[in-house]
């Protein structure tokens, strides 16, 4: 049976992993066979962030590997010890905590830096061969873990594609329920809530990018 390591962000799409993208690839992977790993980081997180307002909340601290036990029903282990041999594919769904915690993409644009744990295990898995999924904002990693001249989505999003191109990447279009597969690097990306206007078109895409990580696994 497949293995994956799934590295979440948080608890909430807009300071942690989205979490509708986290249930449906946890889903996609059992449907399709494989078994999984949850990780993250145990570190804070970048700022707390009220779902109701959207608004930060002033004085409040969350720990992103706390927050993420939420969606794992509590199955996480911290990222610092997730082991490359012990696993098949790497898969990353999206949310802001993406582009604010496992990276600082949010604040810093075409400068950002990559959470040393993610940054170590991204790379680990592109070195020996093995597969990588990203969804939603997640991609604009791709790059700087596969390297330069990496094929991904987010979508359709002008200004984000752009950005992607000025780190290295290559930015493709995908509509809502495709993924894109950079063959070479091993890297299957899909736009999911870049795009999608509900649940079961997040599905759509999120399902034809595990199809491929295990594809390619």
């Amino acid at each position: 049976m497949t293995k994956v390591a799934v590295v979440l962000a948080g608890c909430g799409v807009y300071d942690g992993t989205e979490i509708n993208e986290a249930v449906l690839a946890l889903l996609c992977l059992e449907q399709q066979g494989a078994s999984y790993q949850c990780f993250a980081p145990d570190m804070e997180q970048m700022h707390v962030i009220n779902h109701l307002t959207g608004e930060p909340v002033e004085g409040e601290s969350r720990n992103v590997l706390v927050e993420a036990a939420r969606i794992a029903r509590g199955n996480i282990k911290p990222l610092a010890t997730a082991d490359v041999a012990d696993f098949d594919a790497l898969l990353v769904p999206g949310g802001f905590g993406a582009a604010k915690n496992l990276s600082n993409f949010v604040v810093a644009g075409a400068e950002m830096t990559i959470q040393p744990d993610f940054l170590h295990l991204g790379r680990a898995f592109h070195g020996a061969g093995k597969p990588i999924g990203m969804i939603c904002i997640a991609p604009v990693m791709a790059a700087a873990i596969t390297g330069e001249g990496t094929r991904c989505t987010i979508g359709n999003d002008a200004d984000t594609a752009a950005t992607i191109n000025a780190m290295g990447g290559e930015h493709l279009e995908c509509p809502v329920s495709e993924a894109r597969v950079d063959v070479e690097r091993k890297m299957v990306t899909t736009p999911a809530y870049m795009l999608a206007g509900g649940v079961s078109e997040a599905y759509s895409g999120i399902s034809e990018c595990v199809k491929e990580v295990l594809a390619l696994a």
